[in-house]
């Protein structure tokens, strides 16, 4: 069972923004190598046992693997050649990370250079310096591997598609989509990003509309009945910046069963959006 460990968001932000400036590198990394899927797939993360991992990245004849280790608070880049480099954070920009990892995947890996990724990262001068905390990375860990076995728990019960539980490096946040395989009418079918009806189940170490972690519940499009529907004490109905049911994680693991809260709250809103988001309710 989940343990969900605590999380003190005020001396957890500077770690917080620190590993998200990193997220981003891998990200970056994995839009420039992989075909397009459908609603960006191909750009997240994946939580592991140490942190966070963009599995084999298949870069024509090179593979590689991006692996955040918070555990040890370093950058593991291996290839199928067998080169190997662990990069340390503290102390490290995003900018000479991602500098860094680049040397290492064209010079020794032997990466083509069309696949390196160009953007935004590349002039992050976020650092883990005196601010960022290893044990505090640790914990984050160790929260998203909590919230990830639950989002697995609710997955094996849903029968219709699923996305993969994702770390999104741009706004850092773990999540599963619900995606019953029903369009929206006068959406271009062949667009998923706009024409796919679907339910998004999750959650943030916390953001410029909710500074503290917290889980949301958003669905696409947003029935009418939604903002009416009762909900158990401790989560609310947000419309300020953006429309969905909103759970502080300090109020889930103030409760007496964190796991079973969680999970009820899910399935209900789950239930609900059957009923009022498709065309023939299931």
């Amino acid at each position: 069972m989940p343990r969900f460990a605590p999380l003190d968001h005020g001396s957890h932000r500077e770690t917080r923004d620190a590993l998200h400036a990193y997220a981003r590198i891998l990200g970056a990394w994995m839009t420039s190598c992989r075909a397009p899927r459908k609603h960006w797939w191909q750009g997240s993360l994946r939580p592991a046992f140490s942190g966070l991992t963009t599995g084999v990245i298949h870069a024509g004849a090179d593979d590689f693997e991006l692996v955040l280790d918070f555990q040890r608070s370093e950058l593991h880049a291996r290839t199928t050649g067998g080169e190997a480099i662990a990069e340390p954070l503290v102390g490290q920009s995003a900018a000479r990370l991602a500098t860094r990892l680049t040397r290492f995947l064209v010079q020794s890996g032997g990466l083509d250079g069309r696949f390196v990724p160009t953007g935004e990262h590349i002039a992050d001068e976020t650092a883990a310096g005196a601010g960022y905390s290893a044990a505090c990375a640790q914990t984050i860990a160790r929260a998203w591997g909590d919230v990830a076995a639950a989002m697995t728990a609710l997955r094996a019960g849903i029968r219709e598609e699923t996305s993969p539980i994702q770390l999104w490096p741009h706004h850092f946040d773990l999540s599963m989509v619900w995606l019953p395989d029903e369009t929206i009418p006068g959406q271009d079918p062949g667009d998923p990003d706009n024409a796919d009806k679907q339910m998004n189940f999750g959650f943030t170490l916390g953001d410029d509309t909710v500074p503290e972690p917290y889980f949301y519940v958003t669905a696409y499009p947003v029935p009418d009945a939604f903002p009416s529907l009762p909900l158990p004490v401790g989560t609310t109905w947000r419309t300020a910046g953006f429309n969905g049911a909103v759970l502080l994680y300090e109020s889930l693991i103030a409760s007496r069963d964190p796991q079973g809260y969680l999970l009820d709250l899910w399935n209900g809103l789950l239930l609900a959006g059957r009923r009022h988001m498709l065309t023939h309710s299931r």
